[in-house]
């Protein structure tokens, strides 16, 4: 009897674990996320707390799949520049590429920074180029063409300018030495100043050693930086908000992805994208105070010398526009829609780069 007993309470143990497991094994999937920037930039910072947890919150919901991830930050696998062909090439499956750093092989993602002086709107910004990707297919088609699946972009707050010296009229920058992150170079030639190749993971050092005497850069990148240290007169140029790049996977891995994950991917693209958009907005105003209490000395340009500066550069647009052109690229109609969107929405521009 005693046997029985213990036969009965063993079937019933078995029946209570087999029934609070789930139907079908959970399914482990290894992904790679990669950076060039580290962490303390907050387009990486914000896929660590929020696109790779918005992936795994969606697939936690049935159950049935979850991811365990290797994080890669700050050029530890990919370095800046590097990312997409990385992520083609399968070293990493997920990465936040820089578009600007990789201006041939996403050409009319550039468009904004070919169009200084334009809005601080990262939202429209945003929008802006957004709306192109699917209207100006030749533009969305880049991601796929280099082997990626888009999943959400990013636009950097507005840049200003950080500097050793004092600027209040465009002759205080002759003969001075300043970093410009790829186009943004353009923004300098014609100024009488001389644009040094860097990014924000060199300026620090660049300025401090004397490579250059300032940076062309945005607030929160300048933060994370820690430029005021070392370039302490702040002059707000307003040279607008630009698209820097997104948050992308690999087509090949997108490709063989079970549709539920695939879908989680997409929504959480799309999460990051909101979610960075606004928390780069919020903490604008709020990290220059914050420069100013740690002793940065911050100046708005006037507007007569902002149209002076905008008017001392060269058809920037047009001669990128036209480079594009005749590779067969419709830069064009990106840059007339770039244009009269910014225009459409409200946006005083010192000078009109479609004209």
């Amino acid at each position: 009897m005693k046997q029985r007993r213990t036969t009965v309470l063993t079937a019933t143990a078995i029946a209570t674990l087999l029934a609070s497991m789930p139907a079908t094994a959970q399914q482990v999937i290894k992904m790679t996320a990669a950076a060039g920037h580290p962490p303390v930039f907050l387009w990486v910072k914000m896929a660590d707390e929020v696109l790779i947890p918005e992936v795994d919150k969606r697939l936690a919901v049935a159950g049935k799949y979850k991811i365990e991830w290797t994080k890669a930050w700050g050029g530890t696998l990919l370095k800046l520049g590097s990312e997409s062909k990385g992520v083609a090439d399968g070293v990493a499956d997920v990465a936040i590429v820089s578009t600007v750093f990789e201006g041939a092989k996403f050409p009319l993602q550039n468009v904004s920074y070919y169009t200084p002086f334009g809005t601080d709107d990262i939202a429209l910004v945003s929008k802006t180029v957004a709306d192109l990707q699917v209207s100006v297919p030749a533009m969305g088609d880049a991601w796929t063409k280099n082997g990626l699946v888009y999943l959400g972009g990013m636009a950097l707050d507005t840049y200003h300018v950080w500097t050793k010296f004092p600027i209040t009229k465009l002759e205080n920058l002759q003969g001075k030495k300043i970093s410009a992150p790829g186009p943004s170079s353009n923004w300098v030639r014609g100024t009488g100043a001389v644009a040094v190749a860097g990014t924000l993971n060199s300026y620090y050092e660049d300025i401090k050693s004397g490579v250059s005497d300032g940076a062309l850069v945005f607030t929160t990148g300048a933060w994370g930086a820690k430029l005021h240290e070392v370039a302490p007169y702040v002059t707000k140029v307003n040279f607008g908000a630009q698209f820097a790049g997104g948050a992308v996977i690999g087509k090949s891995r997108f490709d063989k992805l079970p549709p539920e994950v695939q879908k989680a991917f997409v929504e959480a693209g799309e999460a990051w994208q909101s979610a960075y958009a606004k928390a780069q907005s919020a903490a604008v105003s709020a990290l220059i105070q914050k420069m100013a209490e740690a002793g940065a000395k911050i100046t708005d340009l006037n507007d007569v010398e902002r149209k002076r500066w905008a008017d001392s550069l060269g058809p920037v647009a047009k001669n990128w526009a036209a480079d594009a052109q005749g590779k067969g690229l419709p830069a064009n109609d990106v840059l007339n829609a770039y244009m009269a969107s910014l225009q459409k929405a409200g946006t005083k521009l010192p000078r009109d780069w479609s004209k």
